[in-house]
């Protein structure tokens, strides 16, 4: 039985929920007023990622009732989605100590964690690995980290939801091709839920996600991530690998930040996709760009790791090695240099 119907009633669902959370927003002054540390021009609403998450759960709900998903997988992911999505959406309209906001994100990993038995034995170079008790550990600092990085990583028009649109796609993809069908919903109805939303944050954006969506694509995407690793373990390469741009845009400005002794808490815009959309004076194109690399660069990767028997560890490499090389040339986790005054 095809399933497909409850596609476009995801998007539509995100779609109607980003335009009433636009008019909440404004209603109740939740904008994103341009400062020195962002990299937009126009005072804009956000919050709208409440959207994505409202749209999702329901899709996880109907996948749980279909019997598409188990009841661990859904009281895991439904709970530390909403867990952040909630955190984040708090955050949103009053500022949360960050060493509070990160107690709830252990507290949610550890959740997600709790129900699906922690990290999978882990396949590298052709070996087989189980960690085990340091397998929750190292999965728990991988959820919280990804949940992250993606707020990190949401600061232009567009680049967190095509992101996870290709993310997503790409795995329905990869599953499709290794007979993984019971695993292609989840990630297909994220997409759907992400592209409402995107119809309204596309550049020019009249929204934006807010941490209550940025933070929800983190942890859904990891827990989809691992989930996949216990059917096969090469998924989880394959998905690091499709999730390389936002990892190593992420991490390597994060490492420079830390050894600068900046405090990495505090917002900032010295990620290389931000230096590159002031350097082309555009967030589509780096957007679009983003785009370009997921598909026809990272893609073919991860598909050479899952069915063409490349090795997962040099796979990563390959994949990360030019992302690095972008992130050195676009200064990320440079200081911006002051601007010249002008008489």
């Amino acid at each position: 039985m095809s399933y497909a119907w409850f596609i476009p009633l995801a998007f539509g669902i995100s779609f109607g929920l980003t335009a009433a959370m636009r008019r909440y927003a404004i209603s109740r002054s939740l904008i994103d007023v341009p400062s020195s540390r962002s990299s937009h021009a126009v005072a804009t609403p956000r919050g709208g990622g409440v959207a994505i998450v409202v749209a999702f759960v329901l899709s996880l709900g109907f996948l749980y009732g279909v019997g598409l998903m188990s009841t661990a997988g859904f009281i895991a992911g439904a709970g530390a989605g909403v867990a952040i999505a909630l955190i984040g959406f708090l955050d949103d309209h009053g500022h949360i100590a960050a060493r509070w906001r990160l107690l709830g994100h252990f507290a949610a990993a550890a959740w997600f964690l709790a129900w699906v038995g922690g990290l999978p034995p882990m396949e590298l170079f052709g070996f087989s690995v189980y960690l085990s008790w340091a397998g929750y550990v190292l999965a728990a600092f991988y959820l919280v980290w990804l949940l992250n990085l993606y707020n990190f990583m949401d600061g232009i028009d567009g680049i967190a939801s095509i992101e996870a649109i290709c993310v997503c796609l790409g795995a329905c993809l990869l599953y499709w091709l290794s007979g993984l069908d019971s695993l292609i919903w989840a990630p297909l109805f994220l997409a759907a839920s992400v592209a409402g939303f995107l119809c309204w944050n596309f550049p020019p954006a009249r929204i934006f996600m807010g941490d209550a969506g940025s933070g929800f694509l983190g942890i859904v995407l990891g827990g989809l991530s691992l989930q996949a690793a216990w059917v096969s373990a090469p998924m989880l390469w394959a998905w690091l690998i499709l999730l390389g741009v936002f990892i190593v845009d992420a991490t390597f400005t994060l490492f420079r930040r830390l050894l600068r002794g900046d405090k990495v808490y505090e917002a900032h815009r010295s990620h290389a996709y931000q230096f590159a959309s002031r350097r082309f004076g555009s967030h589509l194109t780096v957007t679009a760009v983003v785009a370009g690399i997921n598909l026809l660069w990272l893609l073919p990767i991860a598909l050479g790791v899952t069915q063409y028997g490349l090795s997962s560890g040099l796979g990563l490499i390959l994949a990360y090695a030019p992302l690095v090389a972008l992130a050195i040339k676009f200064h990320a986790g440079e200081l911006e240099a002051p601007q010249k005054k002008t008489v």
